[in-house]
Protein backbone atom coordinates (compact mmCIF):
# COMPACT_ATOMS: atom_id res chain seq x y z
CA UNK A 1 0.00 0.00 0.00
CA UNK A 2 1.42 3.41 -1.02
CA UNK A 3 1.39 6.05 1.70
CA UNK A 4 2.30 8.76 -0.79
CA UNK A 5 5.32 9.79 1.27
CA UNK A 6 7.83 8.79 -1.39
CA UNK A 7 6.33 11.32 -3.74
CA UNK A 8 6.17 13.92 -1.00
CA UNK A 9 2.41 13.71 -0.48
CA UNK A 10 1.20 12.20 2.80
CA UNK A 11 -2.09 10.35 2.94
CA UNK A 12 -4.96 12.56 3.91
CA UNK A 13 -3.57 15.82 2.47
CA UNK A 14 -6.10 17.76 0.40
CA UNK A 15 -4.43 18.13 -3.00
CA UNK A 16 -7.28 20.06 -4.68
CA UNK A 17 -5.24 23.28 -4.53
CA UNK A 18 -2.35 21.71 -6.48
CA UNK A 19 -2.60 22.42 -10.21
CA UNK A 20 0.16 20.15 -11.61
CA UNK A 21 -0.08 16.99 -9.50
CA UNK A 22 -2.13 14.31 -11.26
CA UNK A 23 -2.38 16.26 -14.50
CA UNK A 24 -0.57 15.50 -17.71
CA UNK A 25 1.42 18.65 -18.39
CA UNK A 26 3.98 18.86 -21.17
CA UNK A 27 4.77 22.57 -21.27
CA UNK A 28 7.63 23.54 -19.01
CA UNK A 29 7.91 27.14 -17.82
CA UNK A 30 10.27 29.21 -19.98
CA UNK A 31 12.00 30.72 -16.93
CA UNK A 32 11.94 30.55 -13.12
CA UNK A 33 9.90 33.78 -13.15
CA UNK A 34 7.10 31.91 -14.99
CA UNK A 35 7.28 28.82 -12.77
CA UNK A 36 5.03 28.22 -9.77
CA UNK A 37 6.30 26.48 -6.67
CA UNK A 38 3.19 24.85 -5.20
CA UNK A 39 3.01 23.85 -1.55
CA UNK A 40 0.81 21.74 0.67
CA UNK A 41 0.29 21.67 4.45
CA UNK A 42 2.96 19.96 6.54
CA UNK A 43 1.51 16.66 7.79
CA UNK A 44 3.43 16.99 11.09
CA UNK A 45 3.49 20.66 12.07
CA UNK A 46 5.37 21.11 15.30
CA UNK A 47 7.63 18.11 14.68
CA UNK A 48 11.16 18.98 13.58
CA UNK A 49 12.19 16.71 10.68
CA UNK A 50 14.30 17.06 7.53
CA UNK A 51 13.14 16.56 3.95
CA UNK A 52 15.85 15.95 1.34
CA UNK A 53 15.22 16.45 -2.38
CA UNK A 54 17.97 15.12 -4.64
CA UNK A 55 18.08 16.62 -8.15
CA UNK A 56 20.99 15.06 -10.09
CA UNK A 57 20.04 16.34 -13.56
CA UNK A 58 19.87 20.13 -13.16
CA UNK A 59 20.90 22.27 -16.14
CA UNK A 60 21.29 25.95 -16.94
CA UNK A 61 23.40 28.09 -19.26
CA UNK A 62 26.76 29.73 -18.66
CA UNK A 63 26.10 33.49 -18.88
CA UNK A 64 29.48 34.11 -20.55
CA UNK A 65 29.78 31.29 -23.10
CA UNK A 66 26.15 30.27 -23.51
CA UNK A 67 27.22 26.65 -23.06
CA UNK A 68 25.12 24.32 -20.91
CA UNK A 69 26.03 23.88 -17.26
CA UNK A 70 24.94 20.80 -15.36
CA UNK A 71 24.76 20.20 -11.65
CA UNK A 72 23.63 17.90 -8.90
CA UNK A 73 21.39 19.97 -6.62
CA UNK A 74 20.45 18.84 -3.13
CA UNK A 75 17.72 20.69 -1.25
CA UNK A 76 17.31 19.93 2.47
CA UNK A 77 14.76 21.64 4.64
CA UNK A 78 12.89 21.48 7.91
CA UNK A 79 9.32 22.39 7.01
CA UNK A 80 7.31 24.98 8.86
CA UNK A 81 3.60 24.98 8.05
CA UNK A 82 4.04 24.01 4.36
CA UNK A 83 6.06 21.63 2.17
CA UNK A 84 6.98 22.02 -1.50
CA UNK A 85 5.11 19.83 -3.97
CA UNK A 86 7.67 17.79 -5.95
CA UNK A 87 6.15 18.01 -9.45
CA UNK A 88 6.04 21.80 -9.25
CA UNK A 89 9.66 21.72 -8.01
CA UNK A 90 10.63 19.58 -11.01
CA UNK A 91 9.02 22.09 -13.40
CA UNK A 92 10.61 25.02 -11.54
CA UNK A 93 14.10 23.49 -11.72
CA UNK A 94 13.63 22.57 -15.40
CA UNK A 95 12.81 26.23 -16.11
CA UNK A 96 16.48 27.10 -15.51
CA UNK A 97 17.54 25.11 -18.59
CA UNK A 98 17.60 28.20 -20.85
CA UNK A 99 18.54 30.72 -18.17
CA UNK A 100 22.02 32.25 -18.38
CA UNK A 101 23.16 32.51 -14.75
CA UNK A 102 26.28 31.99 -12.68
CA UNK A 103 26.31 28.86 -10.52
CA UNK A 104 26.42 30.80 -7.26
CA UNK A 105 23.39 32.88 -8.28
CA UNK A 106 21.39 29.77 -9.13
CA UNK A 107 21.91 28.20 -5.71
CA UNK A 108 20.96 31.44 -3.95
CA UNK A 109 17.93 32.00 -6.20
CA UNK A 110 16.61 28.48 -5.56
CA UNK A 111 16.99 29.02 -1.79
CA UNK A 112 15.23 32.41 -1.93
CA UNK A 113 12.37 31.14 -4.11
CA UNK A 114 11.77 28.07 -1.92
CA UNK A 115 11.96 30.18 1.21
CA UNK A 116 9.38 32.59 -0.18
CA UNK A 117 7.08 29.73 -1.27
CA UNK A 118 7.00 27.68 1.92
CA UNK A 119 8.75 29.55 4.74
CA UNK A 120 10.75 26.58 6.11
CA UNK A 121 12.34 26.64 9.56
CA UNK A 122 15.69 25.76 7.96
CA UNK A 123 16.82 25.20 4.40
CA UNK A 124 20.09 24.33 2.69
CA UNK A 125 20.56 24.32 -1.08
CA UNK A 126 23.77 22.83 -2.43
CA UNK A 127 24.81 22.65 -6.08
CA UNK A 128 27.74 20.55 -7.26
CA UNK A 129 28.37 21.81 -10.78
CA UNK A 130 30.21 19.86 -13.47
CA UNK A 131 33.86 20.82 -13.91
CA UNK A 132 34.77 23.68 -16.23
CA UNK A 133 38.40 24.17 -17.15
CA UNK A 134 39.42 21.42 -14.74
CA UNK A 135 37.74 23.06 -11.72
CA UNK A 136 34.62 21.69 -10.07
CA UNK A 137 32.50 24.27 -8.21
CA UNK A 138 30.14 23.55 -5.34
CA UNK A 139 28.00 26.37 -3.95
CA UNK A 140 25.87 26.15 -0.81
CA UNK A 141 23.36 28.63 0.59
CA UNK A 142 21.43 28.26 3.84
CA UNK A 143 18.79 29.85 5.97
CA UNK A 144 19.10 30.85 8.67
CA UNK A 145 22.64 31.91 7.98
CA UNK A 146 25.15 30.35 10.35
Amino acid sequence: MDSGGAAGHPRGVNTSELTLLGHSENRLPASPDEATLETFPNCRPGRRFWITLDCPEFSSLCPVTGQPDTAHLVIRYVPGERCVETKSLKFYLASFRNLPAFNEEIVNRVLDDLRNAMNPLEIIVSGKFSPRGGIQLTAEARFPEA
